[in-house]
């Protein structure tokens, strides 16, 4: 993509609020691959979304990983996350 950034983050702007996106993240922890109604609990935890939209959403965010592990896409640079060479962050206390 031209722009650089991910159609999870995309997806995850427009229509998802942070609060659904770390309910969904906690869902699917809840509602692994082999649970029965999978789609249905993880759209009730949310709140919000349909089944076929938390769907959807989880093909994204599959999506997007398969491409930064293939090298497809730059993992991101966040705002105020300097590296540092001793394995922590650059604004940390020592």
């Amino acid at each position: 993509m031209a722009s650089g950034s991910l159609s999870y983050a995309r997806s995850s702007n427009s229509s998802w609020t942070p609060k659904q996106n770390k309910l969904f993240e906690m869902a699917l922890a809840v509602y692994d691959k082999d649970a029965p109604d999978r789609w249905q609990n993880v759209a009730k935890a949310v709140g919000g979304k349909t089944a076929e939209e938390v769907k959807r959403h989880y093909d994204i965010l599959v999506q997007d990983l398969i491409n930064i592990e293939s090298g497809q896409f730059p993992i991101p640079n966040y705002r105020g996350a300097r590296s540092n060479p001793a394995g922590g962050f650059g604004d940390e206390q020592r």
